[in-house]
């Protein structure tokens, strides 16, 4: 599983259309893959496994999301502050 992981990684464009978010607002998509990338993060390394497959979402989420979003909330994660439930 893993390998095939790592193949699509090294394959990676752009962001893939995402049956959940038709519309051309990819707002929700962003702070989706925001935090399932945290959720994902923080799942596997409570389990002591590698966190590789984590990097999709985070591929996707720096595709999608403003630079000043993401430093936004990285900066309320760090603050306790983030609205986010991860």
């Amino acid at each position: 599983m893993a390998e095939d992981i790592k193949a699509k990684l090294e394959q990676y464009r752009t962001a893939p259309f995402d049956a959940r978010f038709p519309n051309q607002n990819q707002t929700r998509n962003c702070w989706s893959n925001y935090l399932d990338y945290h959720r994902c993060q923080k799942a596997l390394n409570a389990k002591g496994v590698d966190v590789t497959p984590c990097e999709w979402y985070r591929r996707v989420y720096k595709s999608l999301c403003p630079m000043g979003w993401i430093e936004k909330w990285d900066g309320q994660r760090e603050d306790g502050t983030f609205p986010g439930k991860i």
